[in-house]
């Protein structure tokens, strides 16, 4: 597989390595390509450093990947005062603190998700444009909050005015928002970025697909598609039948009661609900989660089974099919916490629940709903297209959405 690494002085290096080789090998690699001694490499692959004795392939490492390289002999950490910001919003140092974000691979991940902007002017070799930038910021930021501070001169003009004091109300609680969410742009940023759901690669009945792992789903389930495919329908059990109801309902067309799923080397019995849901394929629940005692490290970035004697890496987002985000909106739709079946089995209390997943989808906005929302921050000044962009980047959250265009 070809890996691709970038050093500190933004060399680009592309290797061709296995994906058994050990990082220590991959380094002395790279102290021919770089004339940087082994032992001054650091490198960082999703922001985690990459220990010498680990093997490529147990890291998560695949085609095409990108790896920082941090060398002990670069220049020594910045301080707090070459990494601040001037009156005008500009960088007090723009070459120490471009060099700073780089340095950060997780930052830099993040920063393109929310502001793909500033993280192109980071990436780029050009420190007035990055400059500028910072300064445009600033200055927008400034003159917003300049413009507040009118309006609330004009409404405390008359103290025993009811509208206006309802708008000086609505005022201090955004700028409230406002201040939180700098502060968490500032200290929290990884929390602006998409949260990928955990899958791993199985194999059901010898047929390989990827599994959603959802630990607050109370039943492995599987679709009638799925269920086909892997050549296990005729085993459908149809006394098993029932509704599914949630914030959606789908139909529960029996229970297959055991087939055979790999996992890593090692196989592992396993039954399932069979759903009509064509939206969904594989969802590994809670009940066979206990039954092989399985542990999700979001340390490592594995799911652990049988206590530890098997442990397999959780896709990246590159390696889930698009299609797949269907099949997480399924788990809030047919499978969210206040779930129940209605079932003609003497099994009524296998509840597909759910939790995981759930709470991280809207529900689509109704158009008029959707309208509502746009109009009432376009009251508050900001341009129409500007106003959807932020509401559908934050999947309809209008708090969420005001607060970005303020801090814009």
């Amino acid at each position: 597989m070809k890996i691709t690494i970038m050093t500190a002085d933004e060399q680009i290096i592309t290797l061709d390595v296995d994906r058994d080789e050990s990082v220590e090998n991959l380094k002395a690699l790279l102290e021919v390509e770089t004339q940087v001694a082994l032992q001054q490499q650091q490198l960082l692959y999703n922001g985690k450093e990459m220990r010498n004795g680990e093997k490529l392939s147990v890291l998560g490492l695949s085609d095409g990947d990108l790896v920082m390289m941090v060398s002990g002999s670069s220049t020594p950490s910045p301080s707090a005062n070459e990494l601040s910001f001037n009156q005008d919003g500009s960088a007090v140092n723009p070459a120490a603190f471009q060099q700073h974000i780089r340095g950060d691979s997780n930052l830099m991940s993040q920063l393109f998700q929310t502001d793909p902007q500033l993280a192109q002017a980071i990436l780029g070799n050009d420190l007035n444009k990055l400059q500028q930038l910072l300064r445009e910021r600033n200055r927008h930021k400034s003159e917003m909050r300049r413009q507040q501070d009118e309006e609330l001169a004009l409404l405390y003009a008359d103290p025993f005015d009811v509208e206006a004091q309802k708008k000086i109300e609505a005022a201090i609680r955004q700028k409230s928002i406002d201040e939180n969410w700098e502060a968490a742009i500032e200290h929290n940023p990884e929390a602006f970025g998409r949260v990928v759901m955990l899958y791993v690669d199985m194999e059901v009945n010898g047929v390989p697909l990827k599994a959603f792992v959802d630990s607050g789903a109370q039943s492995t389930i599987i679709s009638k598609s799925c269920a086909e495919r892997c050549g296990l329908l005729r085993l459908l059990d149809p006394r098993f039948k029932g509704i599914a109801h949630g914030v959606g309902q789908s139909e529960i067309l029996g229970r297959i009661h055991v087939a055979p799923i790999k996992i890593g080397s090692i196989f592992y019995p396993c039954s399932f609900l069979v759903l009509d849901a064509p939206n969904m394929e594989f969802l590994f629940g809670l009940d066979m989660l206990r039954k092989h005692q399985c542990m999700i490290d979001l340390k490592d970035n594995v799911l652990r089974i049988g206590g530890g004697e098997v442990a397999v890496p959780f896709l990246q987002e590159k390696d889930i099919p698009p299609r797949y985000l269907d099949e997480e909106r399924f788990a809030q739709e047919a499978s969210s916490s206040g779930a129940q079946v209605t079932s003609g089995a003497t099994e009524k209390s296998a509840v597909p629940t759910g939790g995981q997943s759930s709470g991280n989808y809207f529900r689509p906005l109704k158009g008029s709903e959707f309208e509502a929302k746009v109009t009432k921050l376009v009251e508050l000044g900001f341009g129409r297209e500007a106003v959807v962009q932020a509401l559908k980047f934050f999947d309809g959250n209008e708090e969420q959405a005001a607060g970005y265009l303020f801090g814009g």
